[in-house]
């Protein structure tokens, strides 16, 4: 009598398993998190190189940059006036692995997608369009 209660459990569970939607694309966990600010310095050819906010960057009068958060925030820095930093808050939205969709929510900025070309633990290259 066990057997085929036990049976039907193991089919409705793997009806349930393979039927649910995992998402196609996800951040890597070296990304999420953290405030990542424009390495001009290093940047070549269309590709931008963005390092963490804690790396010891050369003097500049400001830097740009963004971090993505798990709840699908996006935030981008932006060079104030006062030559701090100017926060724009959006969202991010996968498109692929390694291309993201992000969009504002103020019209100050432009919607753009992302493309992660390469990230380690301490370099970000990207290029947006």
């Amino acid at each position: 009598m066990r057997y085929p209660y036990l049976l039907s459990l193991f089919l409705s569970l793997t009806l349930l398993f393979t039927n649910c939607k995992k998402d196609d694309a996800a951040l890597p966990d070296n990304l999420i998190g953290r405030t990542w600010l424009l390495s001009y310095e290093e940047s070549k050819d269309g590709v931008e190189v963005y390092r963490p906010a804690t790396y010891a960057f050369p003097p500049s009068r400001g830097r740009t940059g963004f971090s993505f958060d798990f709840n699908g925030e996006f935030t981008q820095l932006a060079i104030a006036p006062t030559d701090g930093h100017e926060v724009h808050k959006g969202k991010w939205t996968p498109i692929t692995d390694d291309l993201f969709y992000i969009s504002f929510e103020d019209n100050k900025r432009s919607n753009y997608k992302l493309h992660i070309i390469s990230l380690d633990n301490d370099v970000l290259q990207v290029k947006d369009f």
